[in-house]
């Protein structure tokens, strides 16, 4: 019998149940999302949106073929492909919600044209393989029903009022969506929103008008879409709603281009002696041997992460600056680099767990484990602007479980200097090398060092003690 863990994030729709069964991804279907399933997945946008990468590869699985683990279960079991690292909308750049919400409506228009639908519009119905976005909730698909689309409010609350929270306020909506899964609601929406920004394209009928329905018709239940139903709104109606969102969704931009951090390797300390030495020496050791998954904490503009896709299947590439790594995701998508999953993240206060009971959305090192993490000018920021203890900064490295390449930088380094200028004189008395290596070595084994020509800085590769 393999290992069999229900999705904790899955329960809230009963018709289906996703499952995990040892490296296989499965989704169990009731009787009526089963009916819902089988009339989808002969419609010609299913074939489409599918080989096309939009929606996540999925089939019906024969009865001789369901495992006995789930079998008796479900009217009906489906496969999904996996996907290799799981991101939420609360870690990703404005370039990349503004990408997940297109594909939405167009995948929604796509089945409008077969008389299919969507039940909801939830922002964590996405995920992103490397740069390229795909719809995951196959649950999701229903014959047409009468009156507006169910899954509009939803669409606004958690992808377009974020992007419009950026786009006309520039304010980034990472932090808001973290803190409320369900989104904007309209209400507040349209209490941000003031002067000028009413007028602003999409605001008034998106905005506007669905606080004013809020008060009115008690935001919109079953019963109100019934009433619209019966007045004749129909699959007309919805498509040319999709059209216009999809509109507004696109022409929707950030003015955020700036940042402390989006011309980092313009002015940083690196020496071009510096630079080039260590990214020999990372490349020689992604090159050593095979790698599946790797971090790469504090990434900036992803120059490393790219060093190390070459030899790994997915890279996810972390840093805390939103536009930094929206530019990374842009200059990605540009250059056809499809294995880097760049994620907005603050490594001190990395996501945790979040949802219902803490299960629904995990914390980020609960979704899996890395064959190598790099930490290059990383170590630095965190002992001096967040005053994290060395040895606690060490122990993390160490949990999260696979080898390390990480970088020292030494005080005297104008970096470092820049960072102690703004503590108290002597308020890192073990901020040294010599105890930086002594607390590697007592939960790793260091294979290899190279100081950098600069003689300020310093890379280890370690392997993790077992």
């Amino acid at each position: 019998m393999g290992l069999l863990i229900n999705e904790s994030g899955s329960f809230r729709d009963p018709a289906n149940a996703v499952i995990y069964l040892d490296d296989r991804v499965l989704r169990g279907l009731d009787s009526s999302a089963a009916k819902d399933f089988s009339t989808f997945s002969k419609t010609d946008a299913f074939a489409l949106l599918r080989d096309g990468g939009k929606i996540i590869d999925t089939r019906q699985l024969a009865a001789d073929e369901i495992p006995a683990e789930v079998a008796g279960r479900f009217s009906a079991v489906l496969e999904h492909q996996r996907v290799p690292f799981i991101s939420y909308p609360y870690e990703w750049s404005f370039s990349m919600l503004r990408d997940a919400g297109a594909l939405h409506l167009e995948i929604l228009l796509a089945c409008l044209e077969d008389g299919v639908s969507m039940k909801d519009g939830y922002s964590f119905n996405l995920q992103f393989r490397g740069v390229n976005p795909v719809f995951i909730d196959i649950g999701s698909f229903e014959p047409v029903p009468s009156g507006p689309w169910i899954g509009y409010r939803q669409f606004c609350q958690t992808i377009l009022y974020p992007l419009m929270l950026e786009a006309h306020l520039d304010i980034p909506f990472q932090r808001t969506l973290l803190g409320h899964l369900d989104g904007i609601t309209p209400g507040e929406m349209n209490h941000l929103l003031r002067g000028t920004s009413k007028y602003r394209k999409g605001v008034m009928r998106n905005v506007t008008l669905q606080a004013a329905t809020d008060k009115r018709f008690d935001r919109g239940g079953r019963k109100t879409q019934e009433d619209l139903g019966n007045s004749g709104f129909g699959a007309e109606l919805n498509k040319a709603l999709a059209k216009k969102l999809l509109k507004t969704v696109t022409a929707l931009t950030s003015d955020r281009a700036d940042s402390g951090w989006s011309a980092y390797r313009s002015t940083c300390s690196y020496s071009e002696e510096d630079r080039e030495a260590k990214e020999r020496f990372v490349t020689e050791t992604a090159s050593a041997g095979e790698i599946g998954v790797a971090w790469d904490l504090g990434a900036n503009d992803g120059a490393y992460s790219r060093l190390i896709a070459k030899h790994a299947k997915q890279v996810i590439a972390v840093d805390y600056d939103d536009v930094t790594v929206d530019a990374m995701y842009r200059s990605f998508k540009e250059d056809g680099v499809t294995n880097i999953l760049p994620i907005v993240m603050n490594l001190v206060d990395p996501s945790p767990a979040r949802g219902w009971r803490g299960t629904e959305r995990k914390a980020f090192t609960d979704r899996g484990t890395p064959d190598l993490v790099l930490a290059l000018a990383l170590v630095h920021h965190m002992a001096l602007a967040a005053n994290v203890p060395l040895a606690q900064i060490v122990d993390w490295f160490a949990d999260l479980g696979g080898r390390l390449i990480v970088e020292f930088v030494e005080p005297h380094d104008p970096m470092a200097e820049r960072l102690l200028g703004n503590k108290e004189l002597g308020m890192f008395p073990d901020y040294r090398i010599e105890e930086f290596e002594r607390l590697l070595s007592l939960r790793f084994e260091i294979t290899s060092r190279l100081k950098l020509p600069s003689g300020r800085r310093t890379l280890y590769l370690c392997e993790p003690q077992r």
